[in-house]
């Protein structure tokens, strides 16, 4: 059986609102279910996303730090 999170728990280990989380559900970017009005999260899913989004950001670092390098802001 897979260990499954409510929205409150998972926007905590995410650090972000409720709102902001339940947007991401709605979106597809985390997959999820409904049961009855309840939604919930598969840890795994959930992971998974977090460990994309650091990748996102680390990427996203490099190309600024490149971009900065490039433009010689570091002398």
């Amino acid at each position: 059986m897979q260990k499954e999170v409510t929205v409150h728990d998972a926007a905590e280990l995410l650090n972000v609102s409720r709102t902001h989380l339940i947007g991401l559900l709605d979106q597809g970017q985390i997959p999820h279910r409904v049961i009855g009005a309840h939604r919930r999260i598969a840890l795994s899913d959930l992971l998974a996303y977090q460990d994309q989004l650091e990748k996102h950001r680390a990427e996203a670092l490099r190309a600024m730090a490149t971009d900065a390098e490039q433009l010689k802001l570091y002398e």
